[in-house]
Formats: C-alpha cells, structure tokens, sequence
C-alpha cells in the first residue's frame, strides 16, 4: 500500500511539472498578444518611412520651413548682389530669314541666403537637384528679345543647386534659346554681323537686385568645338548696360556679345562664279557672223534667263529687305552686261539691214541687163580692186560664168565712169567697215568693262 501511494505522489509531481510550464507559456502568450493588439503588430502595422515625411532631413538642416522664401534675401536693405557666369556649350543655327540664332548655354548664378545657412563641422557644401529649387527663392532671369528657350529635361531637369555652409548659393541650369538678331545685309555675302544674347532679372529693379558678371568678360567661356558652316565666329564678350522701363524703373542688363564673319567660299561658286561664266559666255556671240540670227539669238536669251534665275534664287534665301545688298549689285550689273550684248547684236542687225536696203538702190538705177541673171551678193562685197575688173574684161570662161562676171565688170566699170556712183560705192562700203566696227570694239570694251567693274567691286566690299 505504501509503495503504491508512493507511486500515485511520484506520477502527479511529473504531470504538474510538464502541466505548469504549458499553461505558464500559453498565459504568456495570451498576454503579449493583448499588448500587440493594443500597440500594433510591426507585421501587421508598417513603420512610417521617414523620406515621405513633411520634412526631410535636408530641409530640416536648412530650416527652409522657419523662413519665408517668397520675398527676396534682405528684404527692405540694400540690393542683393547676384553673379552671373555662362558658358556656351553650342551656338546651333543662324537664320537670315528669321533674323534670329539659337544658342545652348550653362547660366549659373552666384548669391548669398543667411537663410540657408546651416552649421557644418568640415565645411562641406550640399547639392539638390531641381526639386528644392521651387521651396527657396532664386534669381527671376529671362532673355530679352527671345522668341523661345527651354530647360533641358532628358533624363531629368537640368538644374543644380549647391548650398555652403555660411549661405552662398550657386544656382545653374542648361538652356537653349532662340534669340532675335538685327542683321545689316547692304554687304551681303561679304558682310559681319553682330549679336547679343541679353539677360535680366523680370520683377528686381536695380534698387532690389544688382545684376553683374562675377569674372568680369572671364565670367564667359565658351567650347572650342563651335562652329558654324556658313561663319567664322571671330569672339564673344561681355557688356553691362541699364534698362529703362517707363512704368517699372531701371533694370541691370547683362550682355553676351559675339561677332561673326560670314564664309564667302560657298557664295563664290554657288552665285559669283556662275554669274561671271554667263557674262563671259554672251560675249561669245560677238565672234559669231552677224548673219547667223538663228546662233546668236538663242544664245543671248539663254544667258539672260539664266542670269534672272540666278538672281531669283538668292533672293529666295534672303529675308525682303528694302535696301540694295552686295550681292544684288554684282548680279545686276552682270545682268545688264548680258542685257547689253543682246542689244549690241539687235543694233549689229538693224544696221546690216539698213546696209542691204542701200545697196539696193545703185542695182535698181543699172540700165536693162535683158536675159542675164541678177548679179550675186559678191557684187555688192567691194573686195575687187580695179586692177581685178581690168583682168574680168579679158577673161573669157568655160564653164558659163561670162554672164556673172559681166555683171560685174558693167557695175564697177559704171561706178569708176560716173563720180556720183562711186562716192555713193564708197560711203556704202564705209557703212560696212562700221556695222563690222561694232562687233570689234565690242570684244574689246566689255570684257575690259567688266573687268573694270570686278576691280571696282571687290576693293570696296571685300
């Protein structure tokens, strides 16, 4: 009985020490799943993420929410200074018809905010991308006289800003702009044009806001790639000027300046050099026989509308201006000289024709040569001397010429009896020995002319 009690006592004190540690730890267990859902479980409740805060730990360092950044650094004292530097990364494209030219550029700007001062143990600056820049204030610049610009975005905005620990900022974007430039063309091809990219704050007059190049004309910098196709750009700098506004006041405005010397090269063969081959080519028609309508005709109306085609097709890339340019001298002055040799071979035929109608009237007055053929033109050439009328008279021929050279002893021989007729001979062949001068003194006095001109041209454009 003993042992058996023994064994009863012995088998409850192992169930109660596996019983008593179970229910310890499901009461445990019941307890913290209490306290859980009191607090919140960290598996079913995600922990705030701090970089979606209202305020990140920049802008707390910054204290830009203590501060009111819709008014301008020291407002109510003196102005606030701002430095300006640029540096032109291309200049694309200039337009003559436009009157315009599209640059690329980095604009930095230079200023102090005692607002964003913050303390910092090594001195270091912080930079932000775009996105802090609309919380804070910064310079209100814009280029005059621009016709489009914007920001680059690709892959993000193209703006930095960069914060020192004392509050000096530096603020630079990369901008394209479109500009407009008033070019003079009275010495187009052979002309220099200058333009200026200018650059203002829009609301800061000078009393809020001076403007200034911080390096001076160093404070411009430019890649040594640039280039354009049809100019050589010569320099860049800097200027300051003031602006008035009759309702707003005087504004600083800055100035970046560039002179640019057009190539003449693609002008000379694109516009000089066919111009001068179709002068040179209507002076061909003065070696050609002024009987030969059909050659010389289509030759000078070839080179006139060539002439106005050309002329038409320089105009077509220029902006309508109401002034004479260089270019319009030289093709008009080569026009007028294919004009003119057009009309020297008119006035060549005109006097020709007026030449035959004179000759005619001597042949009219002969007396009646019944059954023999009118004489042919080389009765009329006054190339025979008297010596060769002479030996007509003896000659006796064989193959029934006699009629011909009859005719022509009977018309010389008529001319050399009567006084009359052979002054009447020789002011015809006078009038001969002119309508010839005439082509002559031509090949001579317009390639001279015009050679003339090209000297006169040339000094006083190039």
């Amino acid at each position: 009985v003993l042992a058996a009690q023994n064994m009863k006592v012995g088998v409850f004190f192992l169930w109660w020490a596996w019983v008593l540690p179970t229910e310890s730890r499901v009461l445990w267990r019941k307890r913290d799943t209490q306290e859980m859902s009191k607090k919140g479980s960290p598996i079913l409740k995600r922990s705030p993420d701090i970089t979606k805060s209202p305020l990140t730990k920049s802008e707390q360092l910054l204290r830009i929410e203590d501060h009111d950044f819709s008014m301008r650094p020291g407002f109510g004292g003196p102005a606030i200074p701002v430095g300006v530097d640029v540096q032109v990364e291309s200049l694309d494209s200039i337009s003559e018809v436009d009157m315009d030219f599209t640059m690329t550029l980095y604009l930095r700007h230079y200023w102090k905010d005692e607002r964003l001062s913050f303390p910092s143990t090594n001195n270091l600056s912080m930079t932000f991308d775009g996105r802090l820049v609309k919380k804070i204030w910064v310079p209100d610049m814009f280029f005059v006289h621009s016709k489009r610009s914007f920001i680059h975005d690709t892959t993000t905005d193209n703006v930095m800003l960069r914060v020192q620990p004392d509050g000096k900022v530096l603020y630079s974007l990369r901008v394209t702009v479109t500009a407009m430039c008033n070019m003079d063309f009275s010495r187009f091809p052979l002309d220099t044009q200058t333009c200026s990219l200018e650059i203002e704050s829009y609301a800061y007059t000078e009393d809020d806001l001076m403007l200034y190049w911080k390096k001076g004309n160093d404070s411009l910098k430019t890649d040594e790639r640039i280039s354009l196709s049809q100019f050589l750009i010569q320099e860049f700098h800097t200027t300051t000027k003031l602006a008035f506004y009759s309702s707003t006041g005087w504004y600083n405005r800055l100035y970046i300046n560039f002179t640019l010397r057009r190539h003449i090269f693609f002008f000379l063969l694109q516009t000089y050099f066919p111009a001068t081959l179709m002068v040179m080519l209507s002076w061909v028609s003065f070696w050609i026989d002024r009987r030969a309508v059909p050659a010389r005709v289509p030759l000078g109306i070839t080179t006139v509308l060539t002439m106005s085609t050309i002329i038409t097709g320089v105009n077509a890339s220029m902006p309508r201006v109401s002034y004479i340019k260089a270019v319009d001298i030289y093709l008009w002055v080569s026009f007028v000289f294919v004009f003119l040799s057009v009309l020297e071979y008119a006035a060549v035929n005109y006097l020709t024709t007026v030449q035959e109608r004179k000759a005619r009237k001597p042949r009219e007055k002969l007396p009646c040569a019944c059954g023999l053929p009118q004489p042919r033109a080389v009765l009329l050439d006054g190339s025979y001397s008297d010596g060769e009328v002479n030996d007509l008279g003896n000659y006796t021929p064989e193959n029934g010429d006699k009629p011909d050279r009859m005719m022509v002893q009977l018309t010389l021989a008529s001319e050399r009896s009567s006084p009359r007729r052979k002054s009447q001979r020789s002011s015809y062949v006078s009038m001969r020995i002119d309508t010839h001068a005439i082509d002559k003194y031509s090949r001579i006095i317009f390639p001279a002319a015009y050679i003339l001109f090209n000297l006169i041209y040339w000094s006083i454009f190039s």
